[in-house]
């Protein structure tokens, strides 16, 4: 026995380094060693075998979500390789740590024209923020060190690494194996603003007469819910969120507005977004949907922007005031300053503003809520879920039907990440897989998955995959037979001139029941909050196929179909 390793083994050694405690992936012919590695060798991860390179992504991506730390999702060469890369971009644009692995063909073999080549390299560079195809097993070690540092440090992101099929026999010297502790989670090596910063947000902050706060995904992948709460407390200022955002405070809280924007925000928040005077960005790129294509704040509303990355500062408003830092030490350092100055008592009545203003929001949305209408409403299926799901329950949505109903009205209980939803480049058949991949990372939670019956057709070969994970995950179908946000907006930009978006109504509960879960089918309004509770309680995965109105028909909470 040799006291060398050889590239596969030393890939697994250097994970385990890493803490990775789940894999998620496909098996291919250039991954034989690799898996062959895993088998063999004594480790404590779990590799969870998935039916589709993009579902091990989107897995991946979920569980980094929830725990905190890199998912590690692979795959083979050649198709595989492309199959991958949906759920790296998402991560990416959205600043979650994942590692994709591709093993590759050999490197003896480049150029030859042999099956499944493709370059690697060149193919995952514009999706992640690190990526290299590994040419030497001796370089194994490095490579892995330097994709961990790049996925967390910074703006945490995507990373990718190649590992050809030759270089998995070579050998790799095992006094090699050893990894940085601090990259085990994320954000590594946090980096607080620069002095004088925070000095210069309050000021600017204090200075307004009715600011407004709009947080991004990126409080919460700092962990600056509890500092964000004391700000907002102390001040009694308003918080609004992107989608992504939402988490920073519980949206039971009394300065917490709801999602602002064009999908899942309302008339009543986007008069907040409107009326202030002064915005504080916070972990947020002031995108397109969270600004309603740029419409609020207007172009002199006064900014301040909080971001670990100093290129999204002053990127599509000319920027007051720039705190380049994480996001948990930069709020910590602005409470600080508000300490120093003993201002500790409320100065904007958000809390009262808010208040009366949920009142107008929800009034609409209970009425509906109770409707007895046929095809079921959206807005009944989002109450029967917040009366009947516990408060630490995780919800992950697809980016259709579910995701604005859930998004402006679903009053999530506590803070953190319990809502997950893929905003950078919304691909359908998401929630399906991600849901398991949330699972792993936090069993304790009920995990709930939302999804239309258009992106049900994308991933359902993952329910066996569920199945055979044993997962309690309930699945919520929205069945309306079409690609329901693309006839919406046929009927709303387009006269209602549909055109191809309407295929054949599917029986999805047979079809989970097929795959062996517990499943219902619901049509009728009365039937809805019993069945949900049955499946919410049942200790196996189930399924809901909940036949509900078509989203041209509704009350959607999308600005430009509503009014």
């Amino acid at each position: 026995m040799t006291n060398k390793l050889n590239g596969a083994e030393a890939m697994v050694r250097m994970l385990e380094a890493q803490g990775v405690q789940h894999i998620f992936g496909l098996c291919g012919d250039t991954t034989l060693p690799f898996y062959d590695a895993m088998l063999r060798l004594d480790h404590n991860m779990h590799h969870v075998l998935v039916r589709d390179e993009r579902s091990a992504t989107y897995m991946a991506d979920a569980y980094s979500r929830v725990t905190g730390r890199p998912g590690v999702a692979e795959g083979p060469s050649g198709g595989g390789a492309t199959y991958i890369l949906p759920g790296l971009i998402e991560a990416n644009e959205s600043s979650y740590a994942v590692l994709g692995i591709t093993t590759d063909i050999s490197v003896g073999s480049y150029g030859k024209y042999p099956l499944t080549e493709v370059d690697q390299e060149a193919l995952m560079r514009p999706l992640t923020k690190w990526n290299t195809v590994i040419k030497r097993a001796d370089h194994i070690p490095r490579m892995v060190r330097s994709a961990f540092r790049g996925m967390t440090s910074g703006r945490s992101g995507a990373a990718h690494l190649g590992l050809p099929y030759d270089i998995q026999y070579d050998a790799v010297d095992p006094s090699d194996i050893w990894a940085d502790p601090e990259l085990k989670s994320y954000p590594a090596y946090r980096q607080g603003p620069a002095p004088g910063a925070a000095e210069a947000a309050v000021d600017a902050i204090l200075s307004a007469k009715n600011p407004l706060i709009v947080c991004g995904g990126g409080v919460v992948i700092a962990g600056a819910m509890d500092e964000l709460d004391r700000l907002a407390t102390r001040l009694d200022i308003p918080v609004a969120t992107s989608i992504s955002g939402q988490g920073s405070l519980a949206e039971t809280h009394a300065q917490a507005v709801g999602v602002v924007g064009s999908n899942g925000g309302t008339d009543e928040t986007w008069e907040m977004m409107q009326n202030a005077d002064l915005v504080v960005f916070m972990g947020a790129r002031a995108g397109s949907t969270t600004t309603s294509r740029w419409e609020a704040p207007a172009a002199d509303t006064r900014i301040v922007h909080f971001d670990n990355d100093p290129m999204v500062i002053g990127a599509n408003y000319r920027t007051e005031v720039g705190v380049v830092g994480d996001l948990r030490l930069a709020l910590a350092q602005v409470n600080a300053v508000l300490d120093a100055r003993g201002q500790g008592a409320a100065t904007f009545g958000g809390a009262a503003a808010i208040a009366e203003l949920k009142v107008r929001k929800f009034a609409e949305f209970t009425r509906l809520a109770q409707s007895d209408q046929a095809p079921i409403r959206p807005e009944r299926v989002i109450q029967s879920l917040m009366d009947n799901l516990p408060p630490d329950a995780t919800l992950v949505s697809d980016p259709g039907t579910s995701c604005p109903y859930i998004s402006a009205y679903y009053q999530l209980p506590q803070s953190g990440r319990h809502f997950i939803t893929n905003r950078a480049h919304g691909a359908l058949g998401y929630s399906l897989s991600a849901s398991l991949g949330a699972w792993f990372g936090r069993p304790s939670s009920k995990v709930v998955a939302l999804m239309g019956d258009g992106s049900f057709g994308f991933t359902v070969g993952e329910l066996e995959t569920v199945t055979r994970a044993r997962a309690p995950i309930t699945f919520i179908v929205f069945s309306n037979s079409n690609f329901g946000w693309i006839r919406a907006s046929q009927y709303a930009d387009k006269d209602a001139r549909y055109y191809n978006v309407d295929f054949n109504r599917t029986d999805h509960a047979a079809v989970a029941a097929a795959y062996g879960l517990k499943s219902w089918r619901v049509e009728n309004p009365a039937d809805l909050d019993r069945v949900l509770r049955e499946a919410i309680e049942h200790d196996g995965p189930t399924l809901v196929d909940v036949i509900c109105q078509n989203l041209e028909e509704s009350n959607a909470p999308v600005r430009r179909w509503m009014g």
